[in-house]
């Protein structure tokens, strides 16, 4: 599987999304700002107050009316403290409940719309990739937001009052902090979009490397069956190295970051105070003013080296966001026409009208493939591997839409309905089916979600595995591992069955739907299987020709074109792949005892294959 990395979404996008959801609890919002702004006009009145008992003390006058004017202004201090301690709750509250409530509609929305795409895009991604960009979108949001509402904008608001403020107090103050503050931004938003770059190299290094561990992890078996340690500690290290070196060069660019702060702020705070000193020299500042100065200087070199600190969590927050939003920008590869229609089936016949399928020109899966399955009608696909049988069902589930022509159930064109009500009039049961890691209940559920228990129960005796299942420690309420790997092949494969006989739908599909079980399985399946098929369209893709002899037309293809088809009996007397076939597995004794009776039957007297048979049943 060849992944290539996502590009990353336009901020425009990013902010478009968010911004839509955020919108939703627009009071919430407001509430939020209005606490961080009131925050900010306390840290800049509390100052002032402060200048003015500085300047008090500094008289060195200790009478009652300057001691009783001391503490009024320490009360009006204590008051705005109080505020700005509430206005910052009423922000901290209105900001939790906004970010929990649309953190949980983005979680919502990206599922719903990531698991829309099509069978195509999942097997193009890794699974563990996909994961992390969906749970990273989510927390994006709180990064953002945060960074918004407590830093951005507090520190944009704070830092205009202060150098308002010292600009009435003394002109040159005002405007050198100005310019520097507005320099100061400047050089942080350059760094930022130089730095910019380098993030998102690194968390699409931290990507890979999710992926890399999750696809390992996945197919632990196959590593260790194959020996395979080695090569995959080497592979994921060489993936580690890549997001080490990316994380090492964004460190570095921090650090660089970091200097150039520290010079810059330097600069400033000795240039303020020498010039605070000059003025105090000739009268223009007082004591208090010194003080009011610096409380301003020290908050505003807090709020802004805070933004560089803030601007390094944003891009990575955006960074993370960008990836999933590309993914929500991604149209989907299958998706329901404008007023698509529910499909309602009568009877189930299916007509595939002269279709075309390829995912590269040159090289077509099936060409002007006509086929046409009567209402009840049960056929068998039989053909080599490449012959185009999964191809079919596939198309029929519409997991991927044709190039030319049309298919139809019921004179319905599936292209025209809703892709939810096509699916649900199809049983499918795969080769290698996978299972939730989720109780058995659950899982023989899902074949229909409103069942009883009592159904469910009934639908795993006919597909005989109600016996296995009360084997078990937890009976149905036992959990079955990831993908099913606690149970066997053949039970896995029972599960699939009873979750395709309790949806009960009008059409069948079985992909060699025994191919996973033993022979006793096999006999106990066939029964339910015949139960099942009973009254329904069925299509069977076949690859021990045994299982198929009683289908009421078996279709034969090659190079995705039907080259015969008829019943086995009919389909035996022709000098032609079918044959080919059947002589290759009944030459090697592929045939259970009914079977080999069925297929003596049909030879005549004295053929050397019919002697073979016949050792062969003696054998049984």
């Amino acid at each position: 599987m060849k992944v290539t990395p996502d590009k990353l979404a336009s901020a425009s996008s990013v902010f478009g999304v968010y911004f839509t959801y955020t919108r939703r609890h627009l009071s919430l919002l407001v509430l939020a700002l209005v606490g961080s702004i009131v925050v900010q006009v306390g840290s800049l009145i509390a100052p002032l107050y402060l200048r003015q008992l500085f300047n008090l003390l500094a008289t060195g006058n200790h009478s009652a009316a300057i001691v009783h004017m001391l503490l009024v202004v320490l009360g009006f201090i204590a008051l705005w403290w109080v505020i700005e301690w509430a206005a910052g709750r009423v922000q901290q509250i209105s900001t939790t409940f906004l970010e929990s409530r649309v953190m949980f509609e983005l979680f919502s929305h990206a599922f719903q719309y990531l698991i829309a795409h099509s069978y195509d895009f999942f097997i193009s991604h890794f699974a563990g990739s996909l994961t992390h960009k969906v749970n990273r979108f989510g927390r994006a949001y709180e990064t953002l937001l945060d960074s918004i509402t407590t830093v951005f904008l507090p520190t944009l608001f704070f830092v205009s009052g202060a150098v308002f403020i010292l600009f009435l107090r003394n002109h040159v103050i005002g405007i050198a902090l100005g310019l520097w503050a507005i320099g100061f931004i400047a050089l942080q938003l350059y760094v930022a979009r130089i730095r910019r770059p380098i993030r998102e190299a690194r968390s699409q290094a931290d990507t890979k490397v999710t992926g890399t561990l999750a696809d390992a992890i996945s197919n632990q078996v196959t590593i260790l069956l194959f020996a395979g340690g080695r090569h995959e500690h080497n592979l994921f290290t060489n993936t580690v190295e890549t997001w080490r070196q990316a994380t090492l060069r964004s460190w570095l660019a921090d650090i660089w970051t970091w200097t150039a702060v520290g010079i810059f702020i330097l600069g400033i705070e000795i240039g303020l105070i020498y010039w605070a000193i000059i003025s105090w020299q000739q009268g223009l500042l007082t004591i208090g003013d010194f003080v009011l100065i610096q409380t301003y200087l020290l908050t505003t070199f807090d709020r802004l080296t805070s933004i560089d600190r803030e601007l390094r969590r944003f891009y990575d927050a955006y960074t993370d966001a960008s990836e999933m939003t590309t993914i929500l920008e991604t149209p989907h590869a299958v998706p329901d026409v404008p007023g698509a229609e529910m499909l309602k089936v009568r009877e189930g016949s299916v007509v595939f009208d002269h279709v075309s399928f390829y995912f590269h020109e040159d090289q077509p899966i099936l060409s002007d493939f006509n086929l046409s399955v009567r209402a009840g009608e049960k056929i068998a696909l039989v053909g080599p591997s490449g012959a185009g049988k999964t191809t079919i069902t596939k198309l029929l589930l519409r997991l991927y839409d044709i190039n030319t022509g049309a298919i139809f159930i019921d004179g319905q064109n599936i292209a025209s309905v809703t892709q939810n009500s096509l699916r649900s009039t199809i049983a499918f049961v795969p080769q290698e089916p996978i299972l939730f890691h989720r109780s058995l209940m659950e899982n023989i559920r899902y074949g229909r979600l409103e069942a009883s228990d009592e159904e469910i129960i009934a639908a795993a005796k006919k597909a005989r595995c109600h016996d296995f299942i009360m084997a078990l420690p937890q009976q149905y309420e036992t959990l079955v591992g990831e993908r099913g790997i606690k149970l066997s092949g053949g039970e896995r494969q029972r599960v699939a069955i009873a979750r395709a006989i309790l949806k009960n739908a009008p059409i069948l599909l079985l992909d060699e739907a025994t191919s996973s079980l033993d022979s006793e399985s096999e006999m106990l399946i066939q029964a339910a299987l015949e139960v099942l098929m009973m009254g329904k369209t069925v299509m069977v893709i076949a690859h021990r020709l045994s299982t198929i002899m009683k289908m009421d037309r078996i279709v034969v293809l090659q190079h995705g074109t039907i080259v015969a088809q008829g019943d086995h009996k009919t389909l035996l007397t022709q000098d032609g792949l079918y044959q080919k076939l059947w002589s290759i597995q009944a030459g090697g004794f592929l045939l259970d005892e009914e079977d080999a009776i069925s297929e003596k039957a049909s030879l005549p007297e004295n053929d050397e294959k019919g002697d073979e048979l016949a050792e062969h049943l003696e054998k049984l």
